[in-house]
């Protein structure tokens, strides 16, 4: 598990990364959302990840101008904003728009490692997803046209004989690829076929 952290005060960096590579995690420090930008490419998006991300860096960059351009992206890693007091409607409004969560400085060291493991933990769990969309993606490209297009009756609610009707088939023959897709699709009918789909919405 890895967690970067963003923070144009070097005593700060210094200082969290002691903090949770005392606790056994793995952490990068940037000093400007530009640095992190810079390198996310290089990153590693397959390992559960959180970002600890001061919310006001000057002069460059600040933390909702980083937050922002990650959102723009699509980067989904949750984001743990260090805000001072002035700033917590900043971070509210952060969080409502998919920040993960936000600390009020001074904060306890515990606190801040127990929303960071709760952000770790989270990024797994999404991580797991997305691998088990990418296999039913793999799957689903498996299927014939004429099985595609029985699923779709199937998932409309067709019995056989109304896909076979839809489809200008013979019933035999819609049975033969009901049950060629739900092999393909790891399924055996039309419930856990649906339930497997939903997970695509990610």
């Amino acid at each position: 598990m890895q967690v970067y952290v963003i923070d144009d005060e070097e005593i700060v960096r210094d200082s969290l990364s002691f903090l949770f590579e005392s606790r056994g995690l793995t952490c990068q420090t940037f000093d400007s959302g530009e640095a992190f930008l810079d390198a996310l490419p290089q990153l590693d998006h397959n390992r559960a990840s959180c970002i600890v991300l001061d919310i006001r860096m000057e002069p460059k960059m600040s933390g909702m101008e980083l937050f922002y351009s990650l959102v723009d992206i699509r980067e989904r890693w949750p984001i743990i904003f260090l805000t001072a007091h002035g700033e917590v409607s900043l971070a509210v409004n952060a969080v409502k728009q998919g920040a993960f969560d936000f600390l009020e400085k001074p904060f306890a060291d515990n606190q801040l490692v127990d929303r960071v493991l709760e952000g770790l933990h989270h990024s797994g769990r999404r991580l797991n997803v997305v691998a088990q969309s990418e296999v039913i993606k793999q799957k689903l490209d498996s299927l014939s046209a004429r099985e595609l297009s029985v699923m779709e009756a199937v998932l409309d609610g067709c019995t056989n004989r109304e896909a076979a009707d839809r489809l200008d088939m013979a019933v035999r023959t819609v049975e033969i690829h009901r049950a060629n897709l739900f092999k393909k699709m790891g399924v055996k009918g039309a419930v856990e076929l649906i339930n497997l789909l939903q997970t695509l919405d990610v």
